[in-house]
C-alpha cells in the first residue's frame, strides 16, 4: 500500500496537474484540506467547479480522500458553521470525502470534516466514536488541522494546532492523522513533518509554491515514509518503536 499525501493545494492548477500526472503511481491519494483559496483571484464558484473537475480526473486514476480545510466552505449550517457542502456534492465511486469511512486494503480511513463552532465539533467527536467500531487494520484519519503541541504544527513561534484533536487521539489511538494547515511547519526549527503522540504518527508535508507541492510518501509495505520538498528528501522508519526521528536521504 503507498500513499501519497498533499495539502494546502489553494486552487494552485499546477500542483492538480502534477496530481493527476502522478497519481497512477499510487494505491491511495490523500489530500488534507484547504483545496480552495478564499483569498484567491478566482471567485469561490469557479474554483469549486474547477477542483471538482480535478477531483474526478484524480479518481479515475487511483481512489481519493479529500477532507475540508479551513479555505473550503463554502455554506453555512443551521448553527451559522462554516461546511464544505460542495464536496459532498462530488462524492462518488473511488473518492471519499468528509464523514466516510473506508477500508482500503488493510487500513481503515476516517475523512474529518473542518469544524467551525461546538457544533460541527461535536459531530465530528461523534462521528469518530462511530467510526471506531468499523472494520479493521490500521485506522487513518484524514483531518486538516494538526494536533496541538506536536512539532507538525509548531509556527516557528508557537503551537497552532488543534487541542480537539489531540484530546480525540489520546482517547481513540489511531495508527496515523494526515493533516496540514500551518504551512511551514516541516521548515521551521522545532517543527516537523512527521511526530509521534504515544503511538499516533502525525504527518504535515506543508505548502510551498509551484510544482510539485511538498509532498509526503507513505509505504506501508517497507513501514517507511518519505518527505520531499524543495529542502530535499527525508525518511522514516515507521517501524522504529518510539523513534520519530527523521533521517535525510
Amino acid at each position: 500500500m503507498k500513499i501519497l499525501l498533499v495539502s494546502d493545494i489553494h486552487y494552485s492548477l499546477k500542483q492538480f496537474d502534477w496530481l493527476v500526472q502522478v497519481a497512477p503511481n499510487f494505491d491511495l491519494l490523500v489530500i488534507a484540506g484547504d483545496l480552495l483559496d478564499v483569498a484567491g483571484h478566482a471567485d469561490l464558484d469557479t474554483q469549486i467547479v474547477v477542483v471538482s473537475q480535478y477531483l474526478e480526473r484524480l479518481r479515475g486514476a487511483t481512489r481519493v480522500l479529500a477532507c475540508s480545510g479551513n479555505h473550503d466552505g463554502d455554506m453555512k449550517n443551521d448553527a451559522g458553521e462554516y461546511v464544505a457542502d460542495w464536496l459532498q456534492d462530488v462524492r462518488e465511486e473511488n473518492l471519499s470525502v468528509d464523514g466516510d469511512t473506508v477500508d482500503v486494503g488493510n487500513l481503515r480511513a476516517t475523512v474529518c470534516p473542518w469544524w467551525d463552532g461546538p457544533v460541527t465539533r461535536e459531530n465530528l467527536s461523534a462521528m469518530l466514536d462511530e467510526a471506531r467500531g468499523e472494520g479493521s487494520g490500521r485506522w487513518l484519519w484524514i483531518h486538516h488541522a494538526p494536533p496541538d503541541g506536536s512539532p507538525v504544527s509548531w509556527t516557528g513561534k508557537q503551537f497552532a494546532g488543534d487541542a480537539h484533536l489531540l484530546e480525540l487521539l489520546e482517547r481513540l489511538k489511531p495508527f496515523c492523522v494526515f493533516s496540514g494547515h500551518i504551512h511551514h511547519s516541516p521548515f521551521h526549527d522545532g517543527g516537523s513533518w512527521v511526530s509521534r503522540i504515544d503511538d499516533t504518527w502525525t504527518f504535515n508535508p506543508g505548502c510551498e509554491m509551484g510544482a510539485p507541492p511538498a509532498h509526503i510518501v507513505i509505504d506501508f509495505d517497507a513501514m517507511e515514509a518519505t518527505w520531499r520538498s524543495s529542502m530535499g528528501e527525508e525518511k522514516i522508519d515507521l517501524a522504529a518503536p518510539g523513534d520519530a526521528t527523521p533521517r535525510p536521504t
